[in-house]
């Protein structure tokens, strides 16, 4: 953390009719603030996290660089309205995005035309949507991403195995009728030890999430999540984003293992897609030596995008 910058600020904006809430970072570098308007990034986190999880060190860091950043908790997450809590769903976590993504383009300062949306393991996925979505977004960062559902599944099978497999599906659909019902929820861990019945189980979730887990988080969601997952597939939409995009993969990566991307399939005349690659594990970009490996891509890719 940059001990001179000032502590960001608190924003708001309406998504879905019900408020999102999050933290504005003012740009620091005399290099970007002598122009008028200024860039922006946008941040979300992944499956189950907040603002503060594990994404102010990104923020500070690129504020430093110069940018606008905004960090957004999803609605039934965190500081944000929504009921029920702990509720992840795509289809309204995409609309948050949305949401996020136009709040930005309209703050004092920033440039609408070099809005960049960052997203990182769940929320990696849902950058390549929005921009899919939304053509105004400048660029992207996809750090871990969740590309594939059944990949997801494949990798989730082979950690936690089948018997664990079919708890999650039935946790989820007797949860899905539940929510129908409007009976109280069930959940279910997002990490847990290998061996548990969690959303995540793999030897290196616990000390990964909670390594930067805020105090009070909490550790649960609720479980008709299970009968989403296996069927979202952002990777469909790679090759057909036009603007520049940084795909940032994990080769140990047992929870979201790297895709095999073909990156001849970009359209002729626009090659967008940098893929960098990181002998580590899912959790690892987050602190240490990774992440600033990791981090360092990303500035060099933003300082590229918005020359």
């Amino acid at each position: 953390m940059t001990e001179e910058q000032p502590p960001p600020q608190e924003i708001s904006f309406t998504s879905g009719g019900e408020v999102c809430r999050g933290w504005h970072f003012l740009p620091q570098s005399d290099a970007m603030t002598k122009y008028k308007r200024a860039p922006c990034v946008v941040l979300g986190h992944g499956f189950g996290g907040t603002r503060d999880a594990g994404l102010v060190p990104y923020a500070r860091r690129f504020a430093a660089e110069g940018f606008h950043v905004v960090i957004f908790d999803y609605r039934h997450f965190g500081v944000s309205d929504g009921e029920p809590r702990q509720l992840i769903s795509i289809e309204k976590q995409l609309q948050d995005w949305a949401a996020a993504a136009a709040f930005a383009r309209d703050m004092q300062g920033v440039d609408p035309s070099r809005v960049a949306i960052w997203g990182s393991s769940f929320s990696g996925g849902h950058v390549i949507e929005t921009a899919f979505l939304d053509r105004r977004v400048a660029a992207v960062i996809a750090q871990c991403p969740a590309l594939d559902g059944v990949s997801l599944l494949k990798a989730y099978l082979r950690y936690a195995g089948i018997i664990s497999g079919i708890r999650l599906l039935c946790a989820g659909i007797r949860d899905r009728v539940r929510g129908l019902l409007r009976w109280k929820p069930i959940t279910l861990p997002v990490i847990g030890q290998p061996g548990s019945l969690a959303f995540l189980s793999s030897p290196d979730s616990e000390p990964g999430y909670w390594a930067i887990a805020p105090a009070g988080w909490r550790n649960e969601i609720l479980a008709r999540i299970a009968l989403e997952f296996p069927f979202y597939r952002p990777i469909r939409h790679i090759y057909e984003l036009t603007c520049p995009q940084l795909q940032q993969h994990c080769l140990r990566d047992v929870i979201a293992p790297p895709p095999r991307l073909d990156l001849s399939r970009q359209p002729r005349g626009r090659k967008t897609i940098v893929v960098k690659t990181y002998d580590c594990g899912h959790f690892d970009l987050y602190q240490g030596e990774w992440f600033e490996k990791s981090l360092a891509d990303q500035i060099a890719f933003l300082k590229t995008v918005f020359s």
